[in-house]
């Protein structure tokens, strides 16, 4: 049963919501329309809210249909408006952008005729061709569907939805709740060598790829008869393989198709330039067993749905990890007697720039460790039921990329000295990190700064650091509007300004900001004076570092996906809903500044009558002693179990403070992170401020089990964490 809870509280807020999940989009986006329905139309069928369903390709449509006249139980539901299909009523219209530009939608109807409108494959939507949609419509509710949310040119579509992010499952958890089948992916050693194919902007040539997979006949025909020799190894039984072939070309994926079938194996090939009935006819007898493979190029990288599909073949290197998920994807469908997916990726000496990396990390749950460490241990975190091996000559080809790939200082250095090259693109800190699709996070774990490394290639002259390189990292992790949105505003101007003017709340945020860079800065400083402003202005005074500063803080801003809001302005407490903080950053919040005195996960702070819980979910017993392995968990949304320090009592001072702070005025204040290291080695994980808890029950004593009513939701991103880690 599919989980539709968090976006069911979208809709009773009324608020434009995405929904990014790796499978099962529409039939989400069908239940969501019902309960809309239901909740504000009392559930007549005379009365469905006005729908807009929007697609690009003719299939979706057909298909978009068909689910939601199947979860609303009618079978009379909505209209086609594509090819020759033309609509009686516009009431409720699955349209393609293509009919709805070029019949001019938006000259017939008001902005606000519809109620709902969805938008399928929304990665789309950056394109000349939705903004005519986007601009116009006002819907109630804007409902975005895309597996891929990551747009392959960088273009955000999030900002159509005020950066929120609704309902998100990626691949391995949809596998994982049998959403997607599981698949087995095998590594085979690819005999011809890319190192020397030209990389052009964004990947490999595809003329010399081309030339070489098909052109060049011995080499062709070698690989060609390497392909099948591994399909007979790897696929159990050819008769009942229902396989898509992936190719660079037209003319490989013919070369391809006539190789198979001189060698008794029945393919056809498929192209973008292929009409809809050679499609429909392929597809059938691919379906009926007529045919073991379709080898295609520019189609079905997405929307299109052959279920019986359980043979992949990637034929070629895919430079862009959108496009490899969509094609993963056309054999992840679950269909009647098939029990996994059979991958088969020909992997090669590839190109230094290609990115393996990403790939295998799009593949696996939650690994702690790095993509080679994983590579190395035969990939212990698959998704269950899954499996991936590599061939020796693979493994190596991939371990050898990835040693020189961005998970090095190397690979860093080595993209930053060509990136104008190979982007066409002024090399900065923001446009480096949207190119490669990095993290901050991932970027400066090297503790050094993005000018130190262009010093470091050669672009500038020198530069000369303030603060230590490690603070760069706590820079990288600052996600509050409000935060950010205050140094943007006085840092360029700090050399002219009146510190003491700043309210209680913005001297905090300084505070904040400067024990985030110099750590050992005496923040009790009156911040006009001594190391804080002195500190400060050092700062700006250093252009090279000033400006990083600030293109960061800016790239951070850009990059925010939930919708956070101050709750605690009553107490001049400069926390964000939902932002991430390190301890010592909510300590001095709290103008609390002995940090390292801190030894638990508990804080009382008398002066404003307000507890604090670190909690972190994931203990281990490395890092915690048995007295301190507490069972915390969310029981839902709104209910988060949390477990007390073993010595206290529901008696004592501290617990009776706990039951009763209600009627004493006392404010709980819940902290949560996943574990106390991150991924990246060196640094401890900051935690996501879930906002203020009430007292609902406890439960035994010495410890005490108290489970806390939030104030405000757990978002399903952070719910997936809170729940699923129970610490026993």
């Amino acid at each position: 049963m599919h989980d539709f809870s968090s976006l069911q509280y979208c809709i009773k807020d009324n608020v434009p919501l995405v929904a990014a999940t790796g499978t099962g989009k529409t039939v989400i986006s069908a239940f969501d329309y019902r309960n809309f329905w239901k909740n504000n139309h009392n559930g007549r069928v005379d009365d469905y809210p006005k729908l807009l369903f929007v697609a690009h390709r003719k299939e979706i449509l057909v298909q978009s249909l068909e689910t939601f006249r199947a979860v609303l139980r009618d079978a009379n539901f909505g209209e086609l408006m594509v090819d020759s299909f033309i609509p009686e009523k516009f009431e409720h219209l699955f349209v393609s952008i293509q009919s709805l530009n070029s019949k001019s939608l938006t000259e017939k109807l008001t902005p606000d005729y519809y109620d709902f409108i969805i938008v399928d494959e929304f990665h789309h939507a950056a394109a000349p061709s939705y903004q005519k949609l986007l601009s116009y419509f006002t819907p109630k509710i804007l409902l975005g569907l895309t597996a891929t949310p990551e747009r392959m040119d960088g273009e955000d579509i999030l900002r159509y939805f005020n950066y929120r992010v609704a309902a998100d499952i990626r691949l391995p958890e949809a596998i994982e709740k049998g959403l997607l089948c599981p698949f087995q992916y095998f590594g085979v050693s690819d005999t011809v060598d890319l190192s020397e194919i030209r990389w052009t902007a964004g990947g490999y040539d595809k003329k010399e790829l081309s030339n070489v997979y098909s052109l060049n006949t011995a080499v062709a025909e070698r690989r060609a008869d390497s392909v099948i020799m591994n399909l007979n190894k790897y696929a159990m039984d050819l008769s009942t393989v229902r396989g898509l072939g992936f190719c660079v070309s037209v003319e490989h994926a013919r070369f391809m198709s006539d190789f198979f079938n001189r060698n008794g194996i029945a393919s056809e090939y498929l192209t973008g330039n292929s009409d809809d009935e050679l499609r429909n006819g392929v597809k059938s007898r691919l379906v009926k067993g007529e045919l073991s493979f379709i080898f295609v190029v520019d189609i079905y990288n997405e929307g299109v749905d052959i279920p019986e599909v359980n043979t992949i073949l990637f034929l070629r290197p895919t430079e862009s990890l959108t496009v490899f998920l969509q094609q993963l994807g056309r054999g992840l469908r679950l269909a009647d007697g098939k029990d996994c997916l059979t991958v088969l990726d020909f992997i090669g000496q590839a190109n230094k720039k290609y990115n393996f990396e990403d790939k295998f990390r799009a593949l696996l749950s939650r690994t702690r460790k790095g993509v080679a460490d994983e590579v190395k241990n035969r990939f212990p975190s698959v998704p269950k039921g899954c499996y991936i091996s590599l061939e020796k000559k693979a493994s190596e080809y991939v371990l050898s990329n990835i040693s020189g790939s961005y998970s090095s200082r190397k690979g860093i250095l080595s993209r930053m000295a060509t990136f104008a090259e190979d982007s066409g693109e002024e090399l900065t800190l923001s446009a480096f990190l949207r190119y490669y699709k990095l993290s901050p996070k991932i970027f400066y774990k090297y503790k050094a700064s993005f000018s130190s490394m262009m010093c470091a290639c050669g672009f500038i002259d020198e530069c000369e650091e303030v603060f230590d390189g490690r603070a760069w990292y706590g820079l990288a992790v600052i996600d509050s509007r409000r935060w950010i949105g205050f140094l943007l505003d006085f840092l360029p101007k700090a050399e002219t300004a009146d510190f003491n003017a700043l309210s209680v709340i913005q001297k905090k945020m300084l505070r904040m900001f400067c024990f985030t860079l110099w750590d050992k800065v005496n923040v009790e400083d009156d911040v006009n004076a001594g190391s804080i402003k002195g500190n400060i202005l050092r700062l700006v005074r250093n252009r090279i570092i000033m400006n990083e500063v600030m293109e960061l803080l800016e790239y951070n801003l850009s990059r925010i996906d939930f919708v956070d809001r101050p709750v605690l302005d009553d107490k001049d407490l400069p926390l964000d809903l939902y932002c991430t903080y390190s301890r010592n950053q909510i300590l001095v919040a709290f103008d609390y500044y002995n940090v390292g005195n801190m030894r638990e996960g508990v804080k009382y702070f008398d002066d404003c009558k307000t507890d604090i819980f670190l909690v972190t979910l994931n203990k281990s017993d490395r890092d915690y002693s048995p007295t301190t392995m507490y069972k915390d968990y969310s029981i839902n949304e709104n209910l988060f179990h949390w477990q007390s320090q073993s010595t206290t009592g529901d008696t004592s001072a501290t617990g009776m403070r706990y039951i009763n702070h209600a009627a004493t005025g006392n404010t709980i204040l819940l902290f949560v992170r996943e574990r106390k290291n991150t991924a990246v080695s060196g640094f401890t994980e900051s935690y996501t401020f879930l906002g203020k808890a009430n007292y609902v029950s406890h439960t035994g004593n010495k410890p005490m089990s108290i489970i806390w009513r939030l104030e405000d939701p757990i978002p399903s991103k952070f719910l997936k964490k809170t729940s699923k880690l129970l610490v026993g």
